[in-house]
């Protein structure tokens, strides 16, 4: 047992070393930290840093990227898809190891303060044509009620108002919801120890609405093991908000100046720049270096109180029709919130 925890000091220890990036704190599914595979960090100048899974399942997502981000893109629908995914800020390897490739994206729960996070991944089949027979059987055992459901819920991170605390589920808990209980386990999302976050439902509902009509005018890809990260903001409203969050973002202005230039691009840091479309300049980042101004949530518009992005993209392939599989997750995933809705 002591060997094992003086192992994995060593691990984390050699992680935190590799160029000041550390284990990012807000991941909810997905790769951890490991010994094979260091999963998503986050880089000193906020970005997100995940590693390219190995071939055809990683080059394949950094192909995707590409092609949406591309300088020269004029494809009316990819142009239209970037609003739904994170920024792309290219690729990116630690200075030890240039062949340790790594997606360089927006770490889309920056600028909430206590950002409540849920990973649930959209589709009736979580393996993509190509998969083998042993591949196909595996994902279905995990669970069988993916056809039937068209979702699944990866992870959630909720914070709850009456502990001040978090509490998390993983994707084991995803699974044990039935076709009667999945409702329940979303619900879970949004209870944060006192109410039901109906605005953040609401919300979040719409961006959703968004995400399905752009699938309900597109023939030309399928998305497979695919998500959507939705976040909203867990902390309280009001004068008191204003307070904490304004003294959080002012001890957070010790951030090594990481600010973006003209270009869009992070001031200090190299990084592929052949890809770097759709990036919009900003303050800084990280929306907080030198910042002393009262920035409290009463201040955002209130559709910056939530957040949904689609990721993972490492099972996209060409198509000449509609995604039915996704479209389907979809609406029976906005089916299900507004029944939370209206109770």
């Amino acid at each position: 047992m002591l060997e094992t925890m003086k192992k994995r000091n060593k691990e984390f220890e050699a992680i935190v070393r590799m160029d000041g990036c550390v284990p990012f704190s807000n991941q909810v599914a997905g790769h951890k930290c490991g010994i094979n595979n260091t999963g998503v960090l986050q880089h000193p100048d906020g970005t997100i840093l995940k590693q390219l899974q190995p071939p055809p399942r990683g080059p394949r997502e950094m192909l995707f990227y590409k092609q949406v981000y591309a300088k020269d893109c004029t494809d009316v629908k990819l142009l239209d898809l970037q609003q739904h995914l994170p920024k792309f800020y290219g690729t990116w390897a630690p200075q030890e190891s240039p062949n340790e490739v790594y997606l360089k994206l927006e770490d889309v729960t920056q600028g909430f303060l206590r950002p409540c996070i849920m990973d649930v991944k959209i589709g009736r089949r979580s393996y993509d044509p190509f998969a083998s027979q042993e591949k196909r059987e595996e994902q279905i055992r995990k669970y069988p009620l993916m056809e039937e459901i068209g979702f699944l819920l990866l992870g959630m991170r909720v914070y709850q108002m009456d502990s001040e605390s978090y509490i998390t589920h993983d994707q084991f808990y995803g699974r044990s919801l039935e076709k009667d209980t999945v409702k329940n386990g979303l619900s879970r999302f949004f209870y944060n120890g006192k109410d039901i976050r109906r605005d953040a439902i609401s919300l979040i509902i719409s961006k959703i609405q968004s995400i399905l009509r752009w699938f309900e005018n597109q023939t030309q890809m399928h998305f497979y093991a695919s998500s959507l990260l939705l976040v909203y903001e867990g902390f309280p409203h009001g004068v008191n908000g204003t307070k904490h969050r304004r003294i959080e973002l002012l001890q957070g202005s010790e951030c090594n100046h990481t600010s973006l230039t003209q270009s869009g691009r992070p001031c200090s840091q190299p990084y592929d720049t052949d890809h770097l479309h759709g990036i919009q300049s900003e303050r800084n980042i990280n929306g907080t270096c030198g910042e002393s101004e009262d920035i409290g949530m009463e201040h955002q518009k209130p559709e910056k109180r939530v957040e949904v992005k689609m990721i993972d993209f490492a099972h996209v392939f060409i198509s000449d029709s509609p995604d039915e599989s996704y479209m389907y997750g979809l609406r029976n995933l906005l089916s299900n919130l507004e029944e939370i809705l209206k109770d």
